[in-house]
């Protein structure tokens, strides 16, 4: 439940305005003179037209905080935000959403000396060039602390290495 508490801090402050705003169009100005007028909707059961009153603005706030989601998340992940925010409004269906969610970067880790934030698959920093992860003595490449062989170029590493020296 933490996890989707800071997950909802990040939607804007703009797309919860602009998701109650469709959310209360649709119920107050759009249903009133839909639903009532609609011959297909009239035989339906009321419980039905209940969830249709209430779900289908629900679910386009929804999708509307899901773009607000995905362009402040992209922005603080530096990925191209604009570019991902108009492919989550323009791809039907809610795919460019489904994408940015399946293709998104890891978020940049902070350098320990600067404070300066590096995106993950660096291994140094490129404000000071403080180490931020382990490298390979050979090709100086990303490795991981519990690998016992560079995975480029095959190197021995050293199960002690420390990512500040």
């Amino acid at each position: 439940m933490n996890q989707l508490r800071q997950d909802l801090k990040v939607i804007p402050l703009g797309a919860w305005i602009i998701a109650l705003l469709v959310y209360g169009g649709f119920i107050f100005l759009i249903s009133p003179w839909l639903i009532p007028r609609d011959p297909e909707l009239s035989p339906l059961p009321t419980l039905l037209k209940v969830v249709f009153w209430f779900g289908i603005p629900m679910m386009l706030a929804i999708l509307v905080l899901l773009i607000g989601y995905v362009y402040v998340d992209a922005k603080r992940r530096g990925m191209r935000y604009v570019l991902w925010t108009l492919l989550a409004i323009f791809i039907p269906n809610a795919i460019g959403i489904v994408l940015y969610f399946i293709l998104r970067d890891p978020l940049p880790q902070s350098c320990p000396k600067c404070g300066a934030l590096v995106p993950i698959r660096f291994s140094h920093c490129p404000a000071c060039g403080t180490a931020v992860a382990q490298t390979c003595p050979e090709c100086r490449r990303r490795v991981e602390s519990e690998w016992l062989h560079c995975a480029h170029c095959g190197e021995g590493l050293r199960p002690a290495q420390s990512p500040l020296g």
